[in-house]
């Protein structure tokens, strides 16, 4: 179903061309017949094997090889580039990156961290080697200088994916091979051959982020993926079939991973993070919930419940605790502050309008669900649920004062204050977060002391 189009796309550059073929029962081998295509077979292992393989049983007698998925297809600015390419003109290079343009039922996956994406697939022979540190994603490796070609875009298609079935299917297969990996790595029999560098080549960018993603816990690192992909990378843009794509390959598949990563490294034993997972969506759903219904009981029109409004009305105390800190503030940095019910203002300045959905309690509620159901001791969750919930209020304080001071709505560079709110919230909370879910418990060296002579006592 591919090859012909990725044999299309580079035919006329004339260049010599090998298939690893992992036993098809399909016209491939055919196909690779009446191109004159040499080919060899061997059974499938895992994609960083087979490349390994491949490099390894074909006589190669150019000084550059590229590595090319049957799936992909090199696009005409690409073909361009590989046209005029010569070695002579890259001696000190060793590596070059084509940039991957990924579709999904017909559709760019533009956004999400998915473009532009670098991958090296040009490298030069008996130099560049395919990773075997890795199981599941195949990544080439090569040491030395390397450099990107933005403008040369590899066109990646897999129109079997089109079926949903099968692409379940192949990430079912997939999240074996990734959680086995991972157990691995956790295990520390499993080490990167490349360091991680936020600053260095894309492949050592990538291996950064792995890293993190790594040491982030599981079930909950999922859902943040997906946010990141959706709303900071702006996944939420690529359409319906992206959002689909988003959700199932971001999510879902990681998801799916983590829970055999505990299957793989506590067999039977699963019940405690399942009932992590469900506690935490349960509490989020109830602690937002509540706030909204609440909302909708002390405000007139509707369910209206005077009783609340008039003596229970937290919502609107909470806006008022606001209002009124934000305006202590703004007082006692010597401005001249005019405070009302819903907001202030500020003599040559701005000011705002408070209304109910500024005040954070749907990061609140996350914030507090999440803690709450991670199972740690009890002693931990209440004083970092009190730490973030602090930390979180401070935070809406000082953007309503700053929002009072700077804001403008004709200024050039004018940013949603909800956006920078938000956005600096999600990386403070992530960061503190982090933090406490790696602290490790302390234990007493007095009462290990005690138990290893009394054992030693009883032995005797």
């Amino acid at each position: 179903m591919h090859l012909p189009r990725l044999l299309n796309s580079i035919n006329s550059l004339n260049a010599s061309t090998y298939v690893l073929d992992s036993g098809s029962t399909d016209s491939t081998l055919k196909i690779c017949a009446d191109h004159n295509i040499e080919v060899i077979v061997h059974p499938f292992e895992n994609h960083p094997m087979q490349w390994d393989i491949a490099l390894k049983s074909f006589a190669i007698k150019t000084p550059w090889v590229i590595g090319l998925d049957a799936d992909q297809i090199v696009a005409p600015e690409l073909y361009r580039l590989l046209e005029k390419f010569k070695n002579n003109n890259y001696l000190n290079t060793n590596g070059i990156y084509f940039n991957r343009k990924s579709y999904f039922k017909g559709s760019w996956i533009k956004h999400g961290g998915f473009y532009p994406k670098y991958l090296l697939k040009m490298f030069r022979y008996n130099i560049g080697y395919s990773d075997l540190t890795e199981k599941m994603d195949h990544r080439f490796q090569v040491p030395g200088k390397t450099i990107i070609w933005k403008s040369g875009h590899l066109i990646e298609e897999n129109l079997k994916d089109n079926n949903i079935c099968f692409w379940v299917e192949k990430h079912n297969r997939y999240s074996d091979l990734l959680a086995k990996e991972e157990v691995l790595r956790k295990n520390k029999d499993l080490k990167s051959s490349i360091k991680a560098n936020l600053f260095g080549s894309p492949n050592h960018r990538t291996a950064f982020f792995k890293r993190i993603w790594w040491q982030m816990p599981p079930y909950f690192r999922p859902l943040i993926y997906l946010i990141y992909r959706l709303v900071f990378r702006l996944g939420i843009l690529d359409g319906k079939n992206g959002v689909i794509y988003h959700f199932l390959q971001g999510f879902w598949f990681r998801l799916i991973v983590d829970i055999k990563i505990e299957e793989l490294s506590a067999p039977g034993k699963t019940n405690t993070s399942y009932r992590f997972l469900f506690n935490f969506l349960g509490l989020f759903f109830l602690f937002y919930s509540f706030n909204i219904l609440y909302i909708g009981a002390t405000t007139k029109g509707g369910i209206y419940f005077p009783f609340l409004d008039q003596h229970l009305n937290y919502i609107k105390l909470w806006r008022q605790f606001c209002i009124s800190t934000s305006a202590q503030t703004l007082k006692s940095l010597g401005y001249i502050v005019h405070v009302n019910n819903a907001g202030l203002s500020i003599e040559n300045h701005s000011g705002f309008r408070l209304i109910y959905s500024c005040l954070g309690y749907g990061i609140m509620s996350c914030f507090a669900a999440f803690v709450i159901a991670y199972p740690k001791t009890l002693s931990s969750r209440l004083i970092f649920l009190s730490i973030g919930l602090v930390t979180i209020q401070l935070l809406n304080t000082l953007r309503l004062v700053l929002i009072s001071i700077y804001y403008k709505s004709y200024h050039a560079f004018n940013i949603d204050h909800h956006t920078v709110f938000n956005s600096t919230l999600y990386v403070i909370l992530l960061g503190i977060t982090y933090l406490w879910l790696n602290q490790q418990q302390r234990k007493s060296p007095g009462k290990i002391h005690t138990l290893l002579i009394r054992y030693t006592c009883r032995k005797i």
